[in-house]
């Protein structure tokens, strides 16, 4: 597949300072295109509920970084996989085979099969635990961190 997959922290590292941030925007600024869940949405509203609650992102900027990610989404400067009820039951079906010591939340197994869905065989974040998770579903975790 053409482009990169981010998941949701890497998606707000777009938008905020953050460790890493710049290294996720020139990565971004170098691909052809843009993926993420639509599940980004919501989860990408709330990494800025939590930069405003800690104080790091403030009233009219809090304002305008949320402003931004919703126009590049209405844009499709992120080209949206739609959480579909194939990709859930995928999850459910994979998470059976799943070895006990595989820690997977709901929202990675979504990005992970969202991933798969679109194509990709590899998929990025600073999410430790999705990197980890990532070979279970025969994806390769990506990282700009070495």
């Amino acid at each position: 597949m053409n482009g990169h997959y981010f998941d949701a922290a890497y998606v707000a590292k777009c938008y905020l300072q953050e460790p890493d941030a710049a290294a996720v925007r020139e990565l971004a600024r170098s691909s052809p295109s843009l993926h993420t869940s639509a599940l980004s949405i919501a989860e990408v509203a709330c990494v800025f509920h939590r930069h405003v609650r800690e104080g790091t992102l403030k009233g009219k900027a809090a304002n305008q970084v949320r402003d931004a990610f919703l126009e590049d989404v209405g844009n499709e400067a992120w080209v949206l996989v739609p959480v579909t009820n194939l990709i859930l039951r995928r999850v459910e079906i994979l998470t059976r085979t799943l070895p006990g010591s595989t820690f997977l939340r709901a929202g990675d197994a979504i990005h992970i099969l969202s991933a798969i869905e679109a194509g990709f065989h590899e998929i990025w974040s600073n999410d430790r635990r999705l990197l980890a998770a990532t070979a279970q579903f025969g994806l390769h975790g990506r990282s700009v961190k070495p």
